[in-house]
């Protein structure tokens, strides 16, 4: 009986993120959509939704690997949470691929104009993708668990 409902599961995903580094994953995610932008503008592709959505990605892969990449600093419950984070990497990585996916929205709806469902599935494709990438570098760090 010491299953943890999806609910309690989040709430530790989020408990880890908690110390992410936010700072440095804004700086790197409006970085990397600002080249983006810039290099499409030199080329003459420049699409500012697919700058903005690789940006949210890169944001929210940055926060959750610097979130357990250190998993012995923070207070005791942040040190916990990031322990089990390192133990159960896919469900650590389904908080940041929401993230990406409820960030993205928004911008695939305005700026894309391919309407709801379009704009859904796009934002969908960005959150499997975070999903996948974080679930494979929190696998690797594993080794860090306590």
């Amino acid at each position: 009986m010491n299953e943890l409902s999806r609910r309690e599961e989040l709430s530790l995903s989020g408990a880890a993120l908690r110390g992410a580094p936010w700072k440095a994953a804004a700086v790197g995610g409006g970085a990397v959509a600002a080249a983006s932008f810039g290099m499409g503008a030199i080329t003459g592709s420049a699409d500012l939704s697919w700058a903005l959505g690789l940006g949210i990605s890169l944001f929210a892969l940055i926060a959750a690997i610097g979130a357990v990449a250190k998993p012995e600093e923070g207070d005791r419950v942040t040190r916990q949470a990031r322990n089990w984070s390192l133990r159960h990497p896919w469900k650590f990585a389904l908080l940041p691929a929401g993230i990406t996916a409820v960030l993205s929205y928004p911008v695939q709806l305005v700026l894309d104009g391919e309407g709801i469902f379009g704009a859904a599935w796009d934002s969908l494709w960005s959150g499997a993708l975070v999903y996948l990438i974080a679930g494979i570098l929190t696998l690797t760090m594993k080794g860090r668990a306590r």
